[in-house]
């Protein structure tokens, strides 16, 4: 949850504000985001296999463990549908010389949504607390 919310909400926001090459930025903010999801999909897996360790087959029933299942879903869409799509627009854009399409602008919007959604589940999941043994 701490690398969720210093890549979304601090570096990339840092980025843009500091670069003046927004293609630059972009192209780091990227770089950070398909890290950073990597790491969830890490994360996540260790905390569904340790629930289920310790659980054994009441951790599949525990809220939590969908929770964490929906956090791994969006960054798996995020890391291996949306940005290799938004990265082809960028380097088609760059190719041509011309400026992002509005598809890009949709992804972008898209995966914004998709993030602030695993940050949101990410947040009542620390909010909730260990749970009780």
């Amino acid at each position: 949850m701490g690398g969720l919310c210093a890549v979304g909400y601090l570096a990339v926001p840092v980025l843009f504000a500091s670069l003046e090459d927004r293609a630059l930025a972009g192209e780091l903010a990227g770089t950070m985001f398909r890290l950073i999801n990597g790491v969830g999909l890490v994360c996540g897996g260790w905390l569904l296999t340790s629930g289920l360790a310790i659980d054994g087959a009441k951790a599949l029933r525990a809220w939590r463990s969908w929770l964490i299942v929906l956090m791994m879903a969006v960054a798996a869409v995020i890391l291996l549908i949306i940005q290799p799509k938004m990265a082809a627009l960028r380097a088609e854009a760059a190719a041509t010389g011309a400026a992002l399409s509005p598809g890009f602008g949709r992804l972008h919007g898209l995966s914004s949504g998709l993030y602030m959604l695993a940050s949101v589940a990410g947040l009542v999941l620390v909010a909730a607390g260990r749970r009780e043994r």
